[in-house]
């Protein structure tokens, strides 16, 4: 039982080291609203096409993101809009570290 729970424990820390990059998270809030082609994504994110494309390929291959191609461009949309419900409760944790860190600030102010 052992070697399996090393192997979910692994598969678990790769997908979160997939995602762990600022601009994998930029592209994944980008394509919450539905998808668009890797030029876009580049203007809209700042991000150079072979840095992209790199990020793109391992959202693409962790099963993120799903691509399309339509002559020359490439679009990219979210596979499964769950991933939400990964990334949502994050940015809840770190709002309530942010207050607590806030308060704490404020009351090293007051002495």
């Amino acid at each position: 039982m052992r070697k399996i729970d090393d192997m979910v424990f692994k598969i678990k820390a790769d997908f979160l080291r997939a995602l762990s990059h600022p601009v994998r998270l930029q592209i994944i809030e980008f394509l919450k609203d539905g998808e668009a082609s890797v030029s876009k994504l580049g203007a809209e994110l700042g991000v150079e096409q072979s840095s992209l494309s790199r990020h793109l390929a391992i959202l693409r291959n962790l099963g993120v993101l799903e691509a399309r191609q339509e002559k020359t461009s490439v679009y990219y949309n979210l596979h499964d809009h769950d991933i939400f419900k990964v990334l949502r409760p994050i940015a809840e944790l770190l709002r309530k570290k942010l207050k607590r860190s806030e308060k704490l600030l404020e009351s090293l102010g007051k002495e």
